[in-house]
């Protein structure tokens, strides 16, 4: 394990039962870095982060974080993360406030620091005015600032975030991504799981995909994206129903690496502009309506598809406690 590695593992398994949940697989998480976890539904993500934060012990493997090994120095490990489940971990009868106090006390840290770092967080996260209101009268929003803050009383060096941002409205989404970014500049390591793909693209200096349990590339968001090719053209038709004819009928310009995700087909093209014209021609002489028509940059949502035949959409496990003790200040 490198020294400048805040996660390292290796070959990790976990078996569910009949199911396995991870099979071999391998993370390096660089300290000072932003690591984007991505997978469609039942990939394997969440298992991976509970395993990284002691909450699972896996089946076999081994993994480091901060250099100490998860299943044998667990307490060590819980002394210098962070986490954020995809369940917000308040007490909605305790103020914004109480809540940060709680888990500090939870955390033997020093009613000093507490009170000082408190106010810190809560000026940070945009919640000073409703830090003596009751949480149950925050917004989704509001909640998840507020998780957010109480993973980090204890200034971790590495933050798991598991799916920080769901459920969110755009705005709030893009205010974590702001505290994220901050964690980041002040050398802040982060596990980033998510379902929406424009926020890896935003956030991760490094991104691994992985499906069933392996994982499938890793790479740069852009290093991902040139696997695929150059432009890809999408056509979003009138009539959704005759997708399938339509892709017969631009098999001619996508050969067979077309795409079909609900009311859009896609793929790979080259040739420029004058590729726009070619399709509209073979979609009008098959009879099919074109709503939208468009040349475009690869996305990584394109890039799952394209390695998993399937959307980014992420697993649903049971809720869990989305808090790890951290030791003594």
């Amino acid at each position: 394990m490198a020294q400048d590695d805040a996660v390292h593992a290796e070959g990790l398994v976990k078996t569910f039962g009949d199911v396995k949940a991870l099979d071999g697989l391998d993370l390096v998480v660089p300290r000072g870095q932003v690591v984007g976890l991505l997978g469609p539904n039942g990939s394997g993500k969440t298992t991976t982060v509970r395993i990284l934060a002691t909450l699972l012990k896996p089946t076999a493997g081994q993994a480091f974080v901060n250099g100490y090994d998860v299943t044998k120095q667990s307490d060590e490990v819980r002394h210098s993360i962070g986490l954020t489940g995809q369940y917000a971990a308040v007490d909605e009868f305790l103020t914004g406030r109480e809540n940060l106090k709680m888990f500090g006390d939870l955390y033997h840290l020093t009613p000093k620091y507490v009170k000082e770092r408190s106010e810190e967080l809560l000026s940070w996260f945009d919640l000073v005015d409703a830090a003596d209101r009751p949480a149950k009268t925050y917004s989704g929003g509001m909640r998840r600032r507020l998780d957010l803050a109480s993973s980090l009383i204890a200034k971790p060096s590495i933050l798991f975030l598991d799916e920080p941002t769901t459920g969110l409205d755009p705005r709030s989404r893009l205010g974590l991504w702001g505290v994220i970014e901050s964690l980041v500049a002040e050398g802040t390591t982060v596990l980033l799981t998510t379902q929406y793909l424009e926020e890896a693209d935003k956030l991760a200096n490094d991104i691994v995909v992985i499906d069933h349990g392996k994982v499938i590339a890793h790479g740069t968001a852009e290093n991902l994206k040139d696997q695929i090719g150059g432009d890809r053209l999408e056509v979003t038709l009138v009539d959704p129903h005759k997708m399938s004819d339509a892709q017969a009928a631009l098999a001619p310009i996508f050969g067979s690496d077309s795409l079909i995700n609900e009311s859009n087909l896609s793929g790979p093209v080259s040739g420029g502009s004058k590729v726009l014209v070619e399709a509209v021609r073979a979609l009008d002489f098959a009879g099919i309506e074109i709503a939208d028509l468009a040349l475009r940059r690869p996305t990584l949502d394109d890039v799952f598809l394209s390695l998993t035949g399937h959307g980014a959409e992420d697993e649903t496990p049971a809720p869990t406690s989305s808090r790890s003790r951290r030791g003594r200040r």
